[in-house]
């Protein structure tokens, strides 16, 4: 028969296991809420990447694609375009072997709201600028739209690049990523660069090499991760007429500050100078 000291025993012993459970309980509550946590912060940051990332080009990448082959400064450079996807438009795939690192080429882009001069610069990004000639030379620009206008405050940018027009098309091969290096950190936003107004730059998904033929155009500065290809400026009269495509605003259907743009742009034509 058990002794009340007996009972009073029992009773101690289940009081300590009924709090044992409560604290494992509660650190457990406490471990899954530091990683719901966790996730929401990269599901956050991922969100933020995505919208970043401008859509891009979207074919099967190889995340090690070479970079352009390191010589002495001025020298010509090797480049590797691997093929990626099927092309939005039939092309061939610019030369490899002996790619200028050194001056400048102009491209005119003439839209239906105005012509768009560019000054890409072989130095900043010889691979890419390889390949935007080439593209040019076969007319692979001309009878494109420009599909994607941004409006945000950290987002003033006008996709072009895509001709089939739905943002994923590309040019059936990827280029090298050959990010800058002399952009201004962003304010307040660690890990962030500005790309300033008048930039010329490539679009790409989040994967590493997988830009192809889609570009955007700086009408305000911009605040993204240094991962976009900086290649070029746009001339003063080119700004202008972004500006008046930017004011017209977006076309019905978009998602907030991101979307077609009221006023369509098609690139009618591209030429190189000369």
């Amino acid at each position: 028969m058990a002794t009340n000291q007996m009972r009073r025993e029992a009773a101690k012993r289940k009081l300590e296991r009924q709090q044992e459970r409560r604290m494992q309980q509660a650190r457990r509550r406490r471990q899954v809420a530091v990683i719901t946590s966790a996730v929401v912060v990269v599901v956050v940051l991922v969100g933020v990447v995505v919208l970043g990332s401008l859509g891009g080009d979207d074919p099967a990448t190889d995340p090690a694609a070479a970079q352009p082959t390191a010589t002495a400064p001025g020298e010509p450079v090797s480049c590797e375009y691997p093929a990626g996807g099927e092309p939005a438009k039939p092309v061939q795939a610019p030369p490899t072997e002996d790619v200028a690192t050194e001056g400048t080429v102009t491209v005119t882009l003439r839209t239906g709201a105005g012509e768009i001069p560019l000054t890409l610069d072989r130095a900043a990004a010889p691979c890419t600028v390889n390949s935007f000639v080439s593209l040019t030379e076969q007319g692979y620009f001309d009878g494109t739209p420009c599909h994607r206008l941004t409006t945000g405050e950290g987002l003033k940018v006008l996709q072009c690049g895509d001709p089939s027009g739905a943002g994923t098309g590309g040019p059936g091969y990827t280029i090298p990523d050959e990010p800058p290096t002399d952009l201004p950190p962003a304010e307040g936003q660690p890990g962030a660069v500005t790309y300033g107004r008048g930039l010329v730059a490539m679009a790409k998904t989040a994967a590493p090499n997988s830009g192809g033929s889609q570009f955007f155009l700086v009408y305000g500065d911009s605040t993204l991760p240094p991962e976009y290809t900086v290649f070029g400026r746009i001339g003063e009269p080119g700004l202008g007429v972004l500006d008046q495509v930017a004011a017209a605003g977006l076309a019905e259907g978009g998602r907030p500050g991101d979307g077609a743009p009221a006023a369509p742009v098609t690139i009618e034509a591209a030429t190189l100078a000369g």
